[in-house]
């Protein structure tokens, strides 16, 4: 009897002990799943994966529409062309917007994208008559960034803000010079006189020189035929205003760059009447960013290897 009794203890014992390491187990799955979820949470609002709009909250009343633009325009930058025209036209189709604006921060960039978006402006400020458009300067607006800005209803800006630089450049470098000093010898073979336009490595020609000034012409007549457009009688006879010199927000309303200073909360508040603003700005989830950075970079492996052999 004794002995049945101590075996029957010590299996009460081993159901015991195995019952609770299950329990243990258990728990301890509970919580790396608790702890794995909420991780995922963090990471899918950083990355914008539940939804880019604050527009898609049914209760939004009558508001100001705001997109943003940042950073260098350029196609697959953050200042992408085709991600801001999207902003602004789920902008304009909310039927509650009472008028859009698009802050700016940027030092300019490629003068195709900059003239792309600003003819999408005027094409849905044509589509839209009755919402107005106004751009609001926060650090800088300068070169393709303006050439974008004057395409709105109004330019507001702080008196500390930069704008203007109504200009256009080529830069680059020349190693002639240290090549010879190396003993380096450049063998550039080509078919077309021009093929090897602005080589950095070949000495640059008076003639190629100045067809790079004429082409430089071309696109600052654009430009200036596009802000004279933009701002019409706004703009004081200036010699300077077309040299590519940038000016403060306060010079800019003076010169009728701008139009005054202000900033996102002002402008909503007292010229679009609608303090309540919405952020339209799209914002691309991990994935599309991640196929984004990979298309631009097969597209200029793929531009270089073209290159290469049509050179």
């Amino acid at each position: 009897m004794q002995d049945n009794w101590e075996r029957e203890a010590l299996n009460q014992l081993l159901q015991a002990g195995i019952k609770e390491q299950r329990r243990t187990r258990r728990w301890g799955i509970f919580f790396k799943l608790l702890g794995f979820g909420y991780l995922f949470v963090v990471l899918a609002l950083f990355m914008g994966w539940f939804g880019d709009r604050a527009a898609d909250d049914v209760n939004v009343g009558p508001h100001t529409a705001l997109v943003n633009l940042d950073g260098v325009i350029m196609a697959g930058g953050e200042a992408d062309v085709a991600t801001v025209a999207q902003g602004l036209r789920d902008a304009f189709e909310d039927n509650k917007t009472r008028g859009v604006i698009l802050r700016v921060n940027s030092p300019g960039g490629s003068p195709v994208q900059s003239g792309q978006l600003h003819d999408e402006i005027v094409r849905l400020k044509k589509q839209h008559p009755k919402i107005p458009l106004y751009v609001v300067v926060e650090d800088i607006c300068a070169s393709g960034c303006y050439y974008t800005a004057v395409a709105a209803d109004k330019i507001y800006a702080d008196k500390a803000s930069i704008v203007g630089s109504i200009g256009v450049l080529m830069d680059g470098f020349g190693f002639t010079g240290t090549m010879e000093k190396l003993g380096v010898e450049r063998r550039l073979l080509t078919a077309g006189e021009n093929k090897g336009f602005l080589d950095p490595f070949s000495p640059l020609s008076d003639t190629q020189r100045a067809k790079a000034q004429e082409m430089l012409g071309e696109i600052h007549q654009q430009f200036i035929g596009v802000v004279k457009t933009g701002r019409g009688k706004r703009l004081v006879n200036d010699p300077d205003l077309f040299s590519g010199l940038v000016w403060s927000g306060e010079r800019s309303v003076k010169l009728g760059l701008i139009d005054g200073l202000g900033s996102v909360d002002s402008v909503a508040r007292d010229v679009v009447k609608a303090e309540d603003i919405v952020d339209f700005t799209p914002q691309p989830d991990y994935l599309d960013r991640l196929a984004k950075r990979v298309g631009v970079a097969a597209a200029s492996t793929l531009g270089a290897r073209l290159d290469a052999q049509l050179r």
